[in-house]
C-alpha cells in the first residue's frame, strides 16, 4: 500500500484543525471543540508518524546501497546488515501506525472499561481462575499506569470470585482491553484434586464501555433502587451500614449492585455507572453487529467449548482461538504481560476493518 497520499491527507487536515482551533470563535460550541481537539491531537500524532516513515525509508535506502557497494564480509557490511534490520522493523511499526489512522476512530476507544468476571463451568476451581483473571488484569494495568477500583463482588469460600465487578481508568483502555471479552479456558490440576488430574474450568469476561450521561437516558421512573447492608469482608464501615445498593433497570431486567464502597452515595453513582455502561453496550450491538455483540453473546454460557482463550498450566502455554497463536510463557501472561496477543489481536482487526474498506 502507498502511504505517501494518506499521510499528505492526514497533513492537510491536520493544517485546517490546527487553523480551526485558534480561532475563538470555535470554542462556542464546547462540545466540538472538544472533539476537534482530540482529532488535533490523533492527527498531530499521525503526522508525526508519517515524519518517520519517510525518514526510515530515506536511512533505508541509504543503508541498502552501502550495502550493495561493500564487500559482503566487510565489518561496514556487516554494521549496514544490522541497520537494515533495524530499520526495516521500524518501518514495518510505522505503516501499521499509519494504517490505524486510516480507520475511522472508534469513539468508545478511548473510553474507561467496566469489567465483569464471572466463575463458569468447573465449580470451586473455576472462582479460583476467576480470581486469577482477574489479578492478571490488574498487573496488566499496573504496567499500563491504569487504575483499577473495585464495585463489587461475590468471594467463594477458598479465595476465588463467583464474581468480581471493577473500573479501569487510562488511556485508550477500552482500546486495548475489549478483546479479552469472551469465554476464557482453564487446564490445570486443582489445588484441591487429590489424583493429580487436570481439570478443565472456565470463567466469563464482559468488558464495557464507560457510558456518559449523554450516550444513554434513564428516566428515574425506569429504575428501582434499593439499599442493603453489604456482606462478606469488609471490616467496620462496609458491612455495619446499610451501604450497598442494588439497582434494577424496569424496561430491560437487568440488576446491578455495587457494595465495595463505605458510602452508599458513591456505590450508587458506581452502580449507575455499570448500568449506564450495559445498556451503552446494547445500544452499540444493536446499531453495529459487526463491531460490536450483546452482552449475552459477548460472553457465552461459560461453557467448555465456547472459548475465546485456553491457558494450560501443565504446558505454561496460552493458545487465542480466534487468531491461532499459541504462546509458551503463560507464567508471564498470567502475571499480566498481556501484550504479545493484544498486540496480534489489535492487528487482525486492524486488517478485517481495512479490507472492508478495500484499503
Amino acid at each position: 500500500m502507498d502511504l505517501k497520499p494518506h499521510i499528505e491527507k492526514f497533513r492537510r487536515r491536520f493544517t485546517e484543525i490546527e487553523a480551526a482551533l485558534s480561532d475563538p470563535a470555535t470554542f462556542d460550541n464546547p462540545q466540538r471543540a472538544q472533539e476537534m481537539s482530540k482529532e488535533y491531537a490523533r492527527l498531530k500524532d499521525l503526522v508525526a508518524c508519517g515524519d518517520h516513515f519517510f525518514k526510515t525509508q530515506e536511512q533505508l535506502a541509504e543503508n541498502r546501497a552501502l550495502l550493495q557497494s561493500e564487500l559482503p564480509d566487510s565489518e561496514l557490511a556487516q554494521l549496514a546488515r544490522e541497520e537494515v534490520a533495524r530499520l526495516e522493523a521500524g518501518e514495518k511499526k510505522f505503516a501499521q501506525q499509519i494504517q490505524f489512522g486510516l480507520v475511522p476512530p472508534n469513539p468508545t476507544d478511548s473510553r474507561n472499561t467496566i469489567i465483569e468476571i464471572r466463575a463458569g463451568a468447573g465449580g470451586s476451581e473455576s472462582a479460583l481462575f476467576a480470581a486469577d483473571l482477574y489479578r492478571m488484569f490488574f498487573r496488566y494495568a499496573e504496567t499500563r499506569k491504569w487504575k483499577i477500583e473495585p464495585l463489587d463482588s461475590n468471594p467463594s469460600d477458598l479465595g476465588g470470585f463467583k464474581e468480581i465487578i471493577f473500573e479501569v481508568t487510562g488511556t485508550d483502555v477500552y482500546k486495548r482491553l475489549k478483546y479479552e471479552s469472551g469465554v476464557h479456558r482453564v487446564q490445570r490440576v486443582p489445588a484441591t484434586e487429590a489424583q493429580g488430574r487436570i481439570h478443565t474450568s472456565t470463567a466469563t469476561v464482559a468488558v464495557l464501555p464507560e457510558a456518559e450521561e449523554v450516550d444513554v437516558e434513564i428516566k428515574p421512573d425506569e429504575v428501582e433502587i434499593n439499599v442493603c447492608r453489604a456482606s462478606g469482608k469488609g471490616g467496620q464501615g462496609v458491612n455495619t451500614t446499610d451501604s450497598a445498593v442494588q439497582i434494577i433497570h424496569k424496561p430491560t431486567g437487568m440488576i446491578v449492585r455495587c457494595a465495595d464502597q463505605r458510602s452508599q452515595q458513591k456505590n450508587r453513582i458506581q452502580a449507575m455507572t455499570v448500568l449506564r455502561s450495559r445498556l451503552l453496550e446494547r445500544k452499540i450491538a444493536e446499531e453495529n453487529a459487526k463491531y460490536a455483540a450483546h452482552r449475552k453473546d459477548q460472553v457465552g454460557t461459560g461453557e467448555r467449548s465456547e472459548k475465546i482463550r485456553t491457558y494450560n498450566f501443565p504446558q505454561n502455554r496460552v493458545t487465542d482461538h480466534r487468531i491461532e497463536i499459541t504462546l509458551y510463557n503463560l507464567s508471564n501472561f498470567i502475571d499480566g504481560d498481556l501484550d504479545p496477543l493484544i498486540e496480534p489481536l489489535m492487528t487482525h482487526d486492524l486488517e478485517e476493518k481495512l479490507a472492508a474498506l478495500k484499503l
